[in-house]
């Protein structure tokens, strides 16, 4: 079944699956015919709160089941998302809301503690206040052409930028994602990826959607939680980051949990270690495991595919989607071309330019390899990026911030092995005041997402600086 606009997809779902689960959030449980009503009805608060065909509207909230029906109702008013990354501090989130012209921005006050705020002249709706239900049931035309969302990614200047993706592009490349990973109707799909991320949202909550699976959301990963969920749910379907499968790991050696019903894994990074493939396989239930590449600039990539060896899956990302083309620049980096590349970036020419050349492929700014047989393998960073329990971590952007701090001269942050979260931050720091590792640490906690901050400092009297006076990351690895 084709669908050419995301609305039109979820709407049709009442249809196709009508009784079956559709969302379990905690004692809440919506059937698809139920999910569809409560979409139409926040379709009409939106539509009432002036919300016309491209208007943006920002979600800066964990994953619920409100976040669903609100992102899906927003759609089908005609508007535009634009997600926002729980884990940003005000002025964070404040610089994406306005720049991506947001007509408003959904938030869940008290998550983490936290009231969240909106930029001035904003209007700031909590998910839980009943504003979703308060409309009547309405569906605007859109076109599969048009923007469905605008998610912001971080650049190596530190400014995320935001992509644009369509409706018919959107459908498309997840429609096979559901092959590939071996999502099936019925399937309960416990999701502790974001929904702020494509990985949350797209190949988690849409293909959901376009399967007939039940989505389970976790708002913030834990553990015993998730353990709790796998058993009592009957979970069958669990992506996440490698970390994610080290603790079923350390539960499944514990014993006394039953992990029987997991059927599927999804993970990605560049570098999983082959034995930890070869474990999900033998010590958890998984009967599929798919790994891939992508980002938020072109979707899904690459995957691996049925069949595929532990060693395949684990030092390789598979072999490019269906439509998409991927080669390998002479100095080493990933281009990709083909449908599912964005329409560019918010508002920024120069930096599409820069991203997308005039043979219309992306410059991902990954390093990578291609074998005989099309697997590609991702090598490094072209500019220095690191991941961090599965987010991407951008030293410039990083360096950025602890430069504010008054006794910080010079600093230079690079990606270090960690064997919980796979790499982890670590700065260099020249000083010209007093400061200590603790304080550095501390105040950057203040500031930065969680997975910004650096976890280790070491003060140098002077930073390597090549010719042109920057510093040689190299020389510090």
């Amino acid at each position: 079944m084709t669908w050419d606009t995301i609305p039109r997809m979820v709407l049709s779902a009442a249809d196709r699956f009508g009784d079956a689960e559709a969302v379990v959030d905690g004692d809440l449980r919506l059937t698809f015919t139920q999910l569809v009503e409560r979409v139409r009805v926040a379709a009409g608060a939106f539509a009432e709160l002036g919300v016309g065909r491209g208007d943006r509207v920002a979600i800066w909230a964990p994953n619920s089941a409100e976040w669903i029906v609100a992102a899906f109702g927003l759609l089908t008013a005609g508007g535009v998302l634009v997600p926002v990354n729980t884990r940003f501090k005000a002025d964070e989130a404040h610089d994406i809301v306005t720049r991506s012209g947001a007509k408003a921005v959904l938030v869940q006050q008290g998550f983490l503690g936290l009231e969240f705020t909106g930029p001035p002249g904003v209007p700031v709706i909590d998910l839980k206040s009943g504003f979703l239900a308060s409309g009547s049931p309405f569906e605007r035309e859109v076109d599969g052409d048009d923007v469905a969302d605008i998610v912001f990614t971080s650049g190596t200047t530190g400014r995320p930028k935001g992509v644009l993706m369509t409706h018919a592009q959107t459908l498309r490349l997840y429609a096979e994602w559901c092959d590939l990973a071996d999502l099936r109707e019925g399937d309960r799909y416990l999701i502790v990826n974001p929904f702020f991320h494509i990985f949350g949202y797209k190949a988690g909550v849409i293909t959901s959607l376009i399967r007939g699976a039940t989505i389970l959301p976790v708002p913030v990963f834990e553990v015993d939680r998730v353990l709790d969920l796998v058993e009592r749910e009957r979970v069958t379907m669990l992506p996440g980051p490698p970390t994610l499968y080290h603790s079923l790991l350390e539960a499944q050696a514990k014993g006394g949990r039953d992990l029987s019903s997991l059927r599927s894994a999804v993970t990605g990074a560049a570098d999983i270690p082959v034995e930890l493939i070869r474990r999900i396989r033998e010590e958890l239930p998984f009967r599929s495991i798919m790994t891939g590449y992508g980002l938020s600039e072109a979707g899904t990539v690459t995957a691996s595919r049925p069949g595929d060896s532990f060693e395949d899956i684990a030092t390789t990302v598979g072999t490019p989607c269906e439509g998409v083309e991927v080669s390998i620049a002479d100095d080493g980096e990933v281009l990709v071309r083909g449908y599912t590349v964005m329409r560019g970036y918010l508002d920024d020419p120069e930096a599409t330019a820069e991203a997308i050349d005039e043979e219309g492929r992306l410059h991902t700014g990954d390093l990578g390899t291609l074998d005989e047989r099309g697997h590609l393998r991702i090598v490094g960073r072209k500019k220095d990026m690191f991941l961090v329990g599965g987010f991407n971590a951008y030293p410039a952007e990083i360096e950025g911030f602890l430069l504010r701090h008054p006794a910080v001269a010079q600093v230079a942050v690079i990606g270090v092995p960690d064997e919980r979260m796979g790499q982890v931050g670590k700065a260099f720091v020249v000083r010209h005041g007093p400061v200590t590792e603790g304080e550095l640490i501390a105040w950057s906690r203040e500031r930065m997402a969680g997975f910004k901050v650096p976890r280790s400092v070491e003060f140098r009297e002077e930073l390597p600086l090549n010719a042109t006076g920057k510093v040689m990351k190299d020389q510090l690895r």
